[in-house]
């Protein structure tokens, strides 16, 4: 059996300055990933009409599978459609039960007369099949071509991942019997990625080659990822196992989780067991802490609330920070930390609290405490731990990398108190 590969290409200007953040073909890429189908590319180009013919060609070349997302929608920057008709020899029809969609969608749905630019969207090349799209007015198109798979969707992400799920995704199956890839991947912290890669070599000497070990560094930790391709499913789910258990052994001492979760779910999961509460007293990071827990389904069932204490009056007033302290420490202490913690946990009534202060930049730090100065106390009304840090990045980074710190701070007091 051999691999089937697929390539993804993203339209729009949008993508390649940065407006639009492309998720589309992140999320093709693990979906494809669970099918047993290597990424051969992953490609973003304008609409010109020029680049995306060339991108076609040269992909056509390379993957089995083309995916292509973007350029469908009514107005006149959208040009993938005209495209792909020429580029299958097709000429523009109707195609009657979309518009019968559109129109219903229009005159029922949303109570709003349908323009001749509406109607235009059930327009389709003769040379497809039609993905009908219940989620928006543009269908998605199939297309064969030398034996490759052509597959076209809109470029909006709700859309574009219901044509595929219901759709799409069974016709790849149904085409291709691609085999099996397997992940198994951990999440460590507290040693940066060279050490860790030092610390791997004897794991690394004995693994076997159809095996491979990646490293993903970010935020200070890093996750390791074990992946595997056989046509053999039982097979290599016991081989991949082996050697994660193998692996789990030599990072224990940094070992957080051994699944692929963010650290605010690894969180999450610990005060769920426990049948913990916790808040967070923020400055600096403006309540994004909270926002990284409660983006977690089922938080509710373990985070009360924040005080986002941006200004000393709040600090003072809310929090209860003494006057003394933040005249004496200042806002960015050891001190004025520790009280937001152990006040925030008792208003809030929980059993557990972060807090952090810490100047992001670009503007705000002296001599002694410099642009990146950070202070974090995490507590259970028991012990409270304050740790100091000093991050060298932009103001968005910092205000990340204190979160990250904090939650895995609050993880590791959690797990102590297990």
């Amino acid at each position: 059996m051999k691999n089937i590969f697929a390539s993804i290409i993203t339209i729009g200007d949008e993508l390649l300055i940065g407006q639009v953040i492309d998720t589309n073909s992140a999320w093709l890429a693990q979906e494809l990933n669970k099918m047993g189908i290597k990424i051969k590319h992953r490609i973003a180009v304008g609409d010109i009409w020029e680049d995306i013919w060339n991108a076609l060609d040269e992909e056509s070349k390379n993957a089995d599978i083309i995916l292509i997302t973007g350029g469908l929608g009514p107005t006149s920057d959208d040009i993938t459609k005209p495209l792909l008709c020429q580029y299958f020899n097709g000429k523009m029809i109707v195609h009657q039960p979309t518009l019968a969609f559109i129109t219903d969608l229009f005159e029922k749905v949303l109570n709003r007369p349908m323009i001749e630019r509406n109607k235009k969207q059930a327009e389709v090349p003769d040379t497809c099949t039609v993905l009908p799209n219940e989620k928006g007015t543009a269908p998605g198109m199939l297309f064969e071509k030398n034996g490759k798979l052509f597959i076209s969707m809109p470029g909006v992400p709700h859309e574009m991942k219901w044509i595929f799920s219901h759709q799409a995704s069974s016709i790849i199956t149904q085409k291709y019997n691609s085999g099996y890839i397997e992940h198994r991947t951990l999440l460590t912290a507290g040693i940066g990625e060279s050490f860790l890669a030092e610390k791997l070599i004897p794991f690394e000497q004995q693994i076997p080659s159809h095996i491979k070990l990646a490293y993903l560094p970010n935020f200070g930790m890093v996750r390791l990822r074990l992946s595997a391709f056989s046509i053999h499913k039982e097979k290599i789910a016991e081989e991949i196992i082996y050697q994660f258990n193998l692996l789990k052994q030599y990072v224990n001492d940094f070992l957080v989780i051994d699944d692929d979760l963010p650290l605010e779910a690894v969180v999450g999961k610990l005060l769920l067991k426990q049948q913990k509460t916790i808040a967070t007293a923020e400055s600096c990071t403006g309540g994004y802490i909270a926002h990284l827990i409660t983006s977690i389904p089922g938080s509710s069932n373990y985070f009360k609330g924040s005080i986002v204490s941006y200004d000393n009056s709040i600090k003072n007033n809310l929090l209860n920070v003494s006057n003394e302290t933040l005249n004496n420490n200042g806002a960015v202490s050891k001190e004025t930390v520790t009280q937001m913690a152990n006040n925030i946990a008792k208003i809030m009534q929980t059993d557990y609290a972060i807090a952090v202060s810490g100047i992001m930049g670009p503007a705000g730090g002296t001599e002694e405490k410099p642009v990146g100065t950070v202070w974090i106390a995490v507590t259970n009304n028991v012990t409270t731990i304050t740790k100091q840090f000093n991050f060298r990045f932009d103001r968005i980074r910092n205000m990340q990398l204190t979160a990250i710190n904090a939650l895995n701070l609050v993880r590791q007091l959690i797990v102590d108190n297990s």
